[in-house]
């Protein structure tokens, strides 16, 4: 296998690679693949073949094509099923709260919420299989005990529900937008209006699939709204707060690009790019030196809070900056002062 890959539909797919020997006879093309794939039927590559999913020498060729000598030759399948069963793993975990119904994780940058593509362990639902056992699920989404997430180079904080009438629970003041969350995010630039609202509709970018893009017609994707509001300027940068009405996905992110201020060294959204400042190479330099200091983008979930699914009490709580956040804000302030 050489890669895998995501389709345009999201589903998983493998990538062969094969090239045929100096003294292959001629063989159609179906009957040679399943000489060289293993557990694979042959309904499957000719239905890739029809699909174009077969390609010899760059070009899409059909079943009855003939294999050559040197013919270089490409093949998409869809991948098998993944054990979707959860493997605990002993990873320390930053609790800021537990109770027996539920627990609020400050996840670290780096770290994936739940396994996915590429990702099939070292993730935060592993950690917590560990911590707290198995734990409930809303769908079959192989998600236990999260009803949101947060992206892998994003930190901050997660609610997880224990039970099923937690995260049930937790599920609907999230559908009903009634969770309160609150972002820190460095942006590049500065926002024309201190505060403001970013709404649109919201979807997967059609010339990335990587990306998320804001939309101005319904038709489009996703009610999206956040609001915003600068906490700081660093004449080429703003520290703002975002505060989340719905949670699509990359949804801060994508809104402040669509707003010309992508959030600092996020590298899929042109953060890592200098958008603003001096053109001298000193300024150059600092900004260089900035980006070794985070890597990542500049977006923390700082404050979490809900309705307790039991007692009925506000629950609120805060996380604290990052380290290599809160470096990366005093070295603005030094280089600016």
């Amino acid at each position: 296998m050489e890669e895998e890959i995501l389709n345009e539909d999201g589903t998983l797919f493998e990538h062969y690679h094969f090239v045929a020997d100096p003294g292959q006879e001629f063989m159609r093309i179906d009957k040679w693949l399943m000489n060289k794939l293993q557990n694979v039927s042959r309904t499957k590559v000719q239905t890739a073949a029809e699909t174009d999913c077969i390609q010899v020498n760059s070009k899409p060729v059909k079943s009855n094509y003939k294999i050559k000598p040197g013919d270089d030759v490409r093949i998409l399948l869809p991948e098998p099923p993944r054990d979707t069963e959860i493997y605990p793993e002993n990873i320390p975990l930053d609790i800021i709260y537990e109770d027996e119904h539920l627990l609020i994780v400050n996840k670290p940058a780096g770290m994936v919420v739940h396994p996915g593509c590429n990702n099939y362990s070292g993730t935060l639902v592993n950690a917590l299989a560990y911590h707290a056992g198995i734990l409930p699920q809303k769908d079959t989404s192989h998600r236990p005990g999260l009803v949101h997430r947060i992206d892998k180079d994003t930190s901050g904080l997660l609610v997880v529900g224990k039970n099923e009438f937690a995260l049930s629970h937790l599920a609907n003041q999230f559908f009903h937008h009634t969770i309160h969350r609150r972002y820190l995010a460095l942006v590049w630039g500065e926002f024309e209006q201190p505060e403001g609202t970013i709404r649109g509709y919201m979807a997967r970018d059609p010339a990335d699939r990587k990306r998320s893009k804001h939309f101005e017609n319904e038709k489009d994707g996703k009610i999206a709204i956040t609001h915003y509001r600068t906490l700081e300027n660093f004449y080429f940068s703003s520290l703002i707060e975002c505060s989340l009405e719905t949670g699509r996905t990359h949804q801060i992110r994508a809104h402040v690009t669509s707003q010309g201020h992508p959030i600092f060294s996020d590298e899929i959204y042109g953060g890592r790019q200098i958008r603003k400042g001096s053109a001298l190479p000193k300024f150059r330099q600092f900004i260089e030196n900035a980006f070794d200091m985070m890597p990542r983008q500049a977006l923390h979930a700082a404050e979490l809070g809900f309705i307790h699914p039991v007692t009925g009490k506000k629950m609120h709580f805060t996380a604290p900056l990052p380290q290599d956040f809160s470096s990366l804000l005093d070295k603005i302030r030094i280089y600016l002062a």
